[in-house]
């Protein structure tokens, strides 16, 4: 028999069997009681860029090129390329060349009786493993929905590193305005201060005032430095997420607009999205994972069946190197294995058992980030509301109390109240000046919340 004659039947048994069905369950997507919603216009892919300010645009694109995290998130994504490439190359056959030559002295007790002699090989080996069952088929299934996982998990990692550089990036502006507005009320009571000591030394004032304005002072003068530390604090943070490198981390980042001059977020309808589910990059993850972890079921039941491994081999062997590519000198070999388990101790059904309870554990992380899509989008959806609505009284009452300020200003300069109602409306106007920048803080991150709980622009695959 010739070598073209010896493969024929693994190539005929290869044609027979390919129709053979895959063990295990097919996927299908398991069925969620969600709310009628309405459909949503989707969030641009460069939903930051709807605050109106060019130096978030620039440190998102920064952190989004540099960011750690993300750098180590994209690579996994090629190492699950690679897995599935592994995964496909398994359902292939194996080609091995083969090139050998040994010198051996035998026994001269031995049939050769003590002789010296050398042997040669050269020769192609291949082999194959029928996947009757299926097994390696679910190998690649598993694969393939890994490697979309992976791409998902980085699309999720992109949206979330945008929504954190923008929520620090609002943070220090926060602090910013903060701190301009404790440095102001700082010079202000500087100023008030030296008017009190001037009238006490002329004998205009009580010690009680100027003592009460000097408290008042030192006050203003520990506010500095803690909003300064924690402007500082702000800075090194964002730096980390821009991905900077140590040294990079002296140098502050750039500013753009101030605080209350970032444009509103958009208004959305007060109700959920209908197709959330095909906005989320983590739920697409999620559900990749369960894909996988269904199709590695089929590859556990698939060891209860016999396999069968094909290899076949051509080449020359000869004593003599000179000879070892002469026609006389060629070799052929065919040979089918099929090993089938008979007794394993159990081994067998506790990996499958294993294989189904990771399943039900990535059908319940499935269901949880469907939960938790939909109650991020209730709540970003209270938030934006609730927080315009602060904002606004916040405004509102810093008005009054500035106007408030200037009447007990005035009431004292013309010797209708004490100087304890000034500096009762200055306190207030500081806090209220503090209090209006975090309302301003809390206004913008509700909107990145928003942005992010709609999907924030991931389109699907």
């Amino acid at each position: 028999m010739t070598p073209k004659h010896a493969l024929m039947p693994l190539l005929l048994l290869a044609l027979v069997l390919s129709g053979c069905a895959a063990v295990g369950p097919d996927y299908q997507r398991p069925a969620l009681e969600l709310p009628a919603g309405q459909q949503v216009p989707r969030v641009d892919a460069s939903w930051w860029q709807s605050f109106g300010d060019s130096q978030l645009n620039a440190l998102i694109d920064e952190a989004l090129r540099y960011n750690r995290d993300l750098q180590q998130t994209a690579a996994r994504v090629d190492e699950a390329a690679a897995a599935l490439g592994s995964a496909r190359a398994s359902q292939l056959p194996r080609v091995d060349a083969k090139l050998a030559s040994t010198r051996t002295q035998s026994s001269e007790y031995s049939s050769a009786s003590g002789a010296l002699y050398s042997a040669h090989q050269a020769g192609l080996n291949a082999s194959w493993e029928l996947d009757l069952w299926g097994k390696l088929a679910r190998q690649r299934e598993a694969a393939a929905a890994s490697l979309t996982a992976s791409e998902y998990t980085l699309a999720a990692a992109r949206l979330s590193l945008a929504a954190q550089v923008s929520n620090a990036y609002f943070q220090l502006l926060a602090f910013d305005a903060q701190l301009a507005a404790a440095q102001a009320t700082l010079k202000g009571r500087e100023d008030s201060f030296l008017l009190r000591q001037k009238r006490f030394n002329g004998g205009m004032t009580s010690e009680l005032e100027l003592k009460q304005a000097e408290a008042e002072l030192a006050s203003a003068q520990a506010a500095v430095p803690k909003l300064s530390q924690a402007v500082d604090k702000s800075e090194h943070a964002l730096a980390v997420l821009l991905g900077r490198s140590p040294r990079a981390l002296l140098q502050a980042p750039s500013r753009g607009k101030p605080l209350e001059r970032l444009a509103e977020a958009p208004s959305v309808p007060g109700d959920l999205p209908s197709d959330l589910l095909l906005r989320r990059p983590d739920i697409a993850a999620a559900e990749q994972q369960l894909i996988a972890a269904n199709a590695r079921i089929g590859v556990a039941r698939a060891a209860y069946f016999p396999s069968i491994g094909l290899s076949a081999g051509i080449g020359s062997e000869s004593l003599k190197l000179a000879q070892l590519f002469s026609g006389p000198a060629q070799v052929w070999n065919f040979a089918g294995n099929l090993t089938a388990p008979i007794f394993n101790n159990g081994a067998i059904a506790a990996d499958v058992s294993a294989a189904n309870a990771r399943q039900k554990q990535a059908l319940a992380g499935y269901e949880k980030a469907v939960q938790a899509a939909f109650a991020d989008t209730l709540d970003a959806l209270t938030a934006v509301r609730s927080s315009r609505e602060s904002e606004l009284a916040q405004r509102k009452q810093l008005d009054a109390m500035r106007e408030a300020l200037r009447l007990a200003r005035l009431r004292y300069d013309n010797g209708y109240s004490s100087y304890l109602e000034v500096l009762d409306a200055e306190r207030s106007v500081f806090q209220l000046e503090q209090s209006l920048a975090d309302a301003r803080l809390a206004r913008l991150q509700a909107a990145v919340s928003l942005y992010t709980a709609l999907g924030g622009g991931w389109q699907p695959g």
